[in-house]
C-alpha cells in the first residue's frame, strides 16, 4: 500500500513547494544509505518537518521514511488514511513500547525509520535535549543513525505562530550528515551525545550558511537569540515548554 501512497504524496509536496517557490537545499545526499534499515535523526523546528527530512531521504536515495509520530495524527479524517498508507508508525505517548518494536521491526526489515529525539518541537529554534530511543533503536536492529539538520522550515509553520504556509520564496535547508555506526559496546546515552554534537556542528553550519535574512526588524522572530534574533533563549523555551506541559496535565485531570 505505502508503494501507491507515498509517490503521489512527495509529488502533491514537491508541487505545492515549487508553486510557493520553496527553494529547498539538500546537503550530504550522498549519505544517504541505498540500501538496508537506518534511523533518520532529524531536529524538530516545525510542523512540517517529517515532510522536509522525508523529502531528503527520497531525494538522495528514493528512500522512502517511515516517521514516528504521535497517535493523534493517525486518528485524523485526513491525514490518518494517509498516514496509515504511506505505513508511519503512530506512538502511543502512555505506553510507547509498541510503536518501539515495530520501529525495530521496520529497520530488520531494511526500512529507514524517521524520530525526532527532541520528541516536541523547539521554540528556540536550537537543539533540545535529545532522548535515548533512537540510539536504543538502532543498536536493537543493528542499524547506522542518520542525523538530519532541518533549518528554514520554522517560517512556514511552528509552534505558537500563526501558519504562513503561503509564504513565497523562503529557503529551506536539509542537511544530511555521514552514518554513524554503533559498535557492540556502545552505550545509548554516549551514542546520543555524539549524535547531538554532530547535529549541533551540522545546525550551525546550516545557520552559517543560510541564504535567508530577516525581512525587517518585525520579522527577526525565526531567528534564534544567539543569532541576533527575537527567538526565546533555550532556557526560556523549556520554561515554556514545562509551563504547556503542567497545564495540558491539569486539563486532563479536570475532564477525569
Amino acid at each position: 500500500m505505502a508503494e501507491f501512497v507515498y509517490p503521489p504524496v512527495i509529488r502533491a509536496a514537491l508541487t505545492a513547494f515549487r508553486a510557493l517557490d520553496v527553494r529547498i537545499e539538500i546537503v550530504g545526499a550522498e549519505h544517504i544509505p541505498a540500501t538496508g534499515g537506518a534511523v533518520l535523526v532529524s531536529n524538530h523546528i516545525s510542523y512540517l518537518d517529517f515532510l522536509f527530512a522525508g523529502l531528503g531521504a527520497y531525494r538522495g536515495g528514493k528512500r522512502k521514511t517511515r516517521f514516528m509520530a504521535k497517535d493523534d495524527v493517525f486518528k485524523h479524517r485526513i491525514s490518518g488514511p494517509l498516514m496509515r498508507g504511506m505505513k508511519h508508525i503512530p506512538v502511543d505517548r502512555t505506553d510507547g513500547q509498541p510503536a518501539y518494536e515495530a520501529a525495530v521491526r521496520a529497520l530488520k526489515a531494511g526500512e529507514v525509520v524517521g524520530v525526532f529525539p527532541e520528541a516536541t518541537i523547539s521554540r528556540s529554534f536550537m537543539l533540545k535535549k535529545f532522548k535515548t530511543g533512537a540510539a536504543r533503536m538502532a543498536a536493537d536492529s543493528g542499524t547506522p543513525l542518520l542525523p538530519v539538520v532541518l533549518w528554514g522550515t520554522q517560517q512556514l509553520w511552528t509552534k505558537g505562530r500563526p501558519k504562513t504556509l503561503t509564504k513565497r520564496h523562503v529557503p529551506v535547508t536539509i542537511m544530511i550528515g555521514e552514518p554513524i555506526h554503533l559498535g557492540p559496546d556502545d552505550k545509548p546515552v554516549m551514542v546520543t551525545r555524539r549524535l547531538r554534537a554532530a547535529m549541533s556542528e551540522m545546525l550551525d553550519q546550516a545557520q552559517r550558511e543560510y541564504p535567508g535574512k530577516p525581512s525587517g526588524p518585525d520579522d527577526t522572530w525565526w531567528l534564534p537569540a544567539q543569532l541576533g534574533g527575537t527567538a526565546p533563549t533555550l532556557e526560556v523555551a523549556e520554561a515554556e515548554d514545562e509551563a504547556e506541559a503542567h497545564a495540558k496535565a491539569e486539563r486532563r485531570a479536570a475532564k477525569g
